[in-house]
């Protein structure tokens, strides 16, 4: 199982009713992606961020869907646009040891069919994680 974390703030300037968007739209992966088994988006307990999203994929195939389906990219492009501060992480219990460089490998490969996805993320004020794209 992997489990992708995404912990958010968001800019100042966003609405209540961007913000509840883009939530919306992150609980809709969730909905959506047949690729999800399990998933949760509400407010970040205990630390720096307000909002998290985890969504439970069973392999690394489910992953690619998840990273590639239409409602993710809408999430992207509505939501990445608002966010101050932006961290995502997996958690797996994978005994391979090349999962993290695998990982890895499916986010580079997202980023580079997408330049403006890749602009998305650069633009961001504050960005770190498992899917941050490679430097040029």
């Amino acid at each position: 199982m992997i489990y992708h974390h995404n912990r958010i703030v968001f800019k100042t300037s966003a609405t209540a009713e961007q913000r509840a968007e883009a939530l919306a739209s992150l609980r809709n992966q969730g909905e959506k992606i047949d690729a999800v088994i399990r998933y949760v988006v509400g407010k970040d307990i205990g630390g720096e961020f307000e909002y998290s999203a985890v969504f439970v994929l069973e392999d690394l195939k489910g992953y690619w869907e998840y990273l590639t389906a239409p409602s993710h990219t809408h999430t992207d492009n509505i939501g990445l646009p608002l966010v101050e501060k932006f961290v995502s992480y997996d958690t797996t219990d994978s005994d391979d040891p090349d999962i993290a460089e695998k990982i890895a490998e499916l986010h580079t490969r997202r980023y580079s069919g997408n330049p403006a996805l890749t602009k998305l993320v650069a633009d961001l004020p504050s960005y770190a994680g498992s899917s941050a794209p490679a430097p040029s």
